[in-house]
This record gives structure tokens, C-alpha cells and sequence, in this order.
């Protein structure tokens, strides 16, 4: 229902009208009637009605000035006139001040209930466009974190025009301004539940705690934005007068968030904090560095504030001996000792700490690593699968791990079981020879001149050679004498 206002200085005019309009039919409420444009102005923010009908010709305030007023004052009240032959210019005037019709004076009830419908189709239109404007408004502002983290992430992956990125800061209420700029990225060790396997709604729970954490404590920060990733790694973006102060900011703010998480949550959280960049032309740089220096947490393990400028300076030049150790590592797995695989695996998993190689550098070595392993167990004639079981891609489980000293472990339960594949590929192939001899004697032991042939193949054989892909496996005089004394049988 709409609410109506009617303004006319005659009182018969007002009554008949009222009386004769079926107000609920036409989806109006007849909410008042005054004598005059003062009189409508006075009662207009009690009644606040959606429509006023009014007549040209009033005392005090007139037609045309209660309709500039209103489309002045309350623009969404709609203004029909009323108005005889002779008033016809000063209806022009008032559809230029926005009134949105006039009549014709004498009206009757069919001529105002045609209007009052056109006048409803046209309020019906202008709500249901407000209450979609009022939906897209509410979505936008729903979407607005979402849309500004985005947006964040594009500015420091991709090249933004300078005043495409003013603009877009803008608009999302970010200050940024600086004479360096610098970035940290935060990421949640491993994830656990009371020592359960968490699922993946506590995993997007704790993701989403460790982000409100890092937007509190960013608060007391000037000139910081926060955002997430698509991996859903938190970053944050810091502009600051020099890159030393900005520096020391950025470690104070790493520590409190890694102290906060592990305060308030079940988990760790590491931190690596990337290089400074003179301008936000150039902040991906810093975004890049920041991601690298997280990554060292495969080397230093869980729980660390890592700068780059750090890692940088122990990185060392010495070339890894990566040959020498694949060499060494499928020797002892061939040779099958526990002890002595371990042994390797710790020396070569020491040198990548002591070198601090790149991360990428570290995952192609274990990779080789891998690869060795599966090259010896095929040219033994066995499966990969023997040792990987039904993993689809162990170069790509290879990388899985987040830190070292997790991959360190599995790689020396890995070789372990190698060494037992290798083992029992051995045994049996040792097996298969002694039945194929076993057979061939049954099959010929009834030929007259068995004992005459077999033991003539045996003086004239010094050894009895099998050839593998592999590996060799001589028949010594030891077992020629048995397989003798089994001819003789």
C-alpha cells in the first residue's frame, strides 16, 4: 500500500474525493487531506506519504511552490497536479519541476483511478528497482573483503598502471603511501586436532583464525594491508620512511603473530619476510622474496620468522657432490644395511642445512634421489609400485613435505624398504634357478647317458653364469657338487 496526500482549499473537492475512490482497490491508503500547501508542508515528515495530490489554485503556499519544495526536499515523493483550462501554463511549469502529472479539473473518479493505476505500475517499477538496487548494494558489500583481496593480490603479481592502482586503493579505503614498501607472508605449519588428521572444514577454520589474528594485530600498524592468496598464505603489505626501520617493523609484527597463533590455536605459523622495494611499481619483488623466504622453512623447519636477507648470507657457494651420493645411497641399499643407509641419508640431509641451497635446487636433488631408486629396482626386474605402492607420482610425493627433517624421514624409510625389495627380488631369482634345474634333472633322468652328459657339462663349465639386467650370479663349486650329487641320486 502507498501512501496519498491530498491538498485542495476547497473543502467539497477534498471530501468527494475521499469518499468516492476505492483506495485499497487501486493499492493506495488515503493517509491525510490538507487545505493548503503550508498546511501539506507542516504534516509531510509525520505522514510521509508516497504521493500528493494537490490543486494549483491555494492560499499561502500554491501548487507550484509545495511541488518545488518537495522535489527539493523529499525527491521520492510523486506530485500530481490538479488543475482547470485556464492554469494550463502553470501546469507546464510544474511537470518542469518535476511533478510527475496533471488533471484536468472537472476530473472524475475513472479519470483519477487510471492515473492513480499508471501512478502505482510506475511506484511498483521504481521499488522493485530499489530493492535490487538495495540487493546489489548489499552483495557488494558483502563481497568487498573478497573483491579488495583480489584485488591486493593482482597489484603485486601483475603490472598495474600507476593510476589504475591509486584508483582501485581508493576505492577500497587502503593507504599505502611510503618512501619504501616491504612484505611478509604467513603460513600455518602442520595442521593437527588432538592428534587426529584434521579435515578440510578445520583446515579452512584454522586458516581463517590465523587471518583475523594477523588483521588484529595489523591494526596498531599504519600504512599496512592484508590479504590472502589463492593458497591461502596470509600476506601483508607494509610502506614505511626507511628500509631498516621498515625491516625491524616487519620481525616485530612476524614474531607477534607467530606468538598469538600458537597462543590461541592448536598450530604453528612460519614467516618469511621478503626484501624492501622503493616503490609499489616494483612490489611484486617483494612479494616474490617474501615467498622465497618462506620456503626456507623446508630447511629450518616449522615455527621460524625467516628473512631473506638472512638466508641469502649463509647460502654458500660449494657445489653439492649430488652424483657421489646416488652412487653411495643405491650401493648400500643393494647391499641391504640398515645402518649404513641411515648413515648416508644423514650426512647428504646435513650438507643441504649447512649450504642452504635454494629450495628448488634441494627438491631436484631428492628427486634424483627418487629417481636412482626406481632405476635400480627396474633394472632388477621389480615394480615400482613394489616400493611406492599405489601413490600415482613419487617424484611429485617427493615434494609433498613441508620441511626437511619430514623428508629426511621418509627418504630412509623409502630406502629401507628398497633394500628389502632388492633382497627379495634376489631370493627370488636364486628360488626360480633351482627349480628350472630341479625340473630340467626330472625331465631327463631317465636318459641313459645322463650321468655321462651332466657330469661332462660340469667339468667342461667352470662356473655356471645367470645374466641379469642387474646383477650376476655365479654358480660356484659348492654348488656344483650338490647338483652333482643330485645327478647321482
Amino acid at each position: 500500500m502507498y501512501k496519498l496526500l491530498l491538498a485542495d482549499d476547497e473543502a467539497l473537492v477534498r471530501e468527494a474525493i475521499k469518499q468516492n475512490m476505492k483506495w485499497e482497490e487501486l493499492g493506495f491508503e488515503f493517509a491525510a487531506d490538507c487545505e493548503d500547501g503550508a498546511a501539506v508542508l507542516a504534516c509531510l515528515d509525520e505522514v510521509q506519504p508516497d504521493v500528493i495530490l494537490t490543486d494549483i489554485c491555494m492560499p499561502f503556499v500554491d501548487g507550484l511552490e509545495l511541488t518545488r519544495i518537495v522535489a527539493d526536499q523529499y525527491p521520492n515523493i510523486k506530485v500530481v497536479i490538479f488543475t482547470g483550462f485556464d492554469d494550463f501554463e502553470y501546469a507546464q511549469q510544474a511537470i518542469k519541476l518535476k511533478a510527475c502529472d496533471f488533471i484536468l479539473k472537472p476530473v472524475t473518479a475513472a479519470e483519477l483511478a487510471e492515473v492513480l493505476k499508471k501512478l502505482k505500475c510506475d511506484l511498483d517499477e521504481e521499488c522493485r528497482t530499489r530493492k535490487d538496487f538495495e540487493q546489489l548494494k548489499r552483495q557488494l558489500n558483502e563481497s568487498l573483503p573478497l573483491l579488495k583481496e583480489r584485488f591486493l593480490e593482482r597489484m603485486v603479481t601483475s603490472l598495474l598502471t600507476p593510476r589504475e592502482r591509486e584508483e582501485r586503493l581508493s576505492d577500497f579505503g587502503i593507504s599505502l603511501e611510503g618512501a619504501c614498501y616491504a612484505m611478509l607472508a604467513a603460513d600455518p605449519d602442520e595442521f593437527t586436532m588432538d592428534g587426529l588428521p584434521p579435515t578440510e572444514k578445520s583446515r579452512e577454520l584454522m586458516r581463517f583464525a590465523v587471518y583475523n589474528i594477523v588483521q588484529e594485530l595489523v591494526q596498531e600498524i599504519p600504512r599496512t594491508a592484508v590479504f590472502r592468496n589463492r593458497e591461502e598464505k596470509v600476506l601483508a603489505i607494509m610502506a614505511g620512511r626507511e628500509p631498516g626501520e621498515l625491516q625491524e617493523t616487519a620481525f616485530r609484527l612476524a614474531e607477534q603473530i607467530r606468538q598469538s597463533t600458537s597462543s590461541y590455536l592448536p598450530l604453528t605459523v612460519s614467516v618469511g619476510i621478503g626484501h624492501c622495494c622503493p616503490s609499489l611499481d616494483v612490489i611484486h619483488e617483494a612479494h616474490l622474496s617474501a615467498l622465497s623466504a618462506l620456503d626456507y622453512r623446508f630447511l629450518l623447519g616449522n615455527n621460524e620468522t625467516i628473512l631473506i636477507s638472512d638466508m641469502e648470507k649463509r647460502r654458500k657457494s660449494a657445489t653439492i657432490p649430488a652424483a657421489e651420493w646416488e652412487k653411495e645411497l643405491v650401493s648400500r641399499v643393494k647391499a641391504g644395511s640398515a645402518q649404513e643407509i641411515d648413515e648416508v641419508i644423514c650426512r647428504m640431509f646435513s650438507a643441504f642445512k649447512e649450504h642452504y641451497p635454494s629450495v628448488e635446487s634441494c627438491r631436484i636433488h631428492i628427486q634424483r634421489l627418487v629417481l636412482s631408486l626406481i632405476q635400480t629396482i627396474n633394472e632388477l626386474e621389480g615394480q615400482a609400485s613394489d616400493l611406492f605402492g599405489e601413490i600415482g607420482d613419487p617424484l611429485t610425493e617427493a615434494v609433498k613435505f613441508r620441511t626437511l627433517d619430514d623428508i629426511e624421514t621418509w627418504m630412509k624409510e623409502l630406502c629401507r624398504k628398497a633394500a628389502l625389495t632388492i633382497m627379495g627380488i634376489r631370493e627370488n631369482f636364486s628360488s626360480n634357478q633351482v627349480v628350472k634345474a630341479q625340473e630340467y634333472i626330472k625331465s631327463c633322468y631317465h636318459e641313459p647317458d645322463i650321468r655321462t652328459r651332466s657330469k661332462r657339462n660340469i667339468r667342461t663349465s667352470k662356473s655356471w653364469t645367470f645374466n641379469t639386467a642387474a646383477a650376476t650370479i655365479c654358480y660356484r663349486p659348492t654348488w656344483q657338487k650338490r647338483l652333482y650329487r643330485l645327478i647321482r641320486i
